[in-house]
């Protein structure tokens, strides 16, 4: 079995942030969805857990942090292509989302934006040239 990995983030919605991660491109997992939680899966191997947070509170003791107004961390995903970075934006800013909470990045063959959920946990959303990635290390600049 391939690894997998699940961010597991907590939602004072849980309808609203389904739509939102729908519009990311995500699938909802039936069989790990109810009224607490919904398993949104972005590929094969990275799923999103988003849980209420009366439910996320089963999982740790420590008090949830307010997103939109601290920064624990930046969570990223890939697209296919530089314009998808743009329709993907504005397909989750429609539902739900919060367009640059970040400045736009444009490094050339890297081109990323962000996106709030209705929680404030913030998504890069980013293209990478394919040419551009080393296939080596004796192509990486030291």
């Amino acid at each position: 079995m391939s690894k997998m990995i699940f961010v597991n983030l907590p939602v004072t919605d849980l309808g609203a942030s389904t739509r939102f991660y729908e519009a990311l491109g995500a699938a909802r997992n039936p069989h790990f969805s109810n009224e607490n939680a919904a398993c949104m899966m972005l590929t094969d191997t990275i799923g999103v857990m988003i849980l209420t947070h009366d439910y996320y509170r089963n999982f740790t003791q420590r008090p949830i942090a307010d997103a939109k107004a601290t920064s624990q961390m930046l969570l990223a995903v890939t697209v296919g292509e530089r314009a998808e970075v743009d329709r993907v934006l504005e397909a989750a800013s429609a539902k739900g989302g919060r367009a640059d909470p970040n400045p736009a990045q444009d490094h050339g063959s890297m081109f990323s934006r962000s996106v709030e959920d209705p929680d404030g946990h913030v998504w890069e959303i980013f293209w990478m040239d394919p040419a551009a990635v080393p296939g080596d290390s004796s192509t990486v600049d030291a």
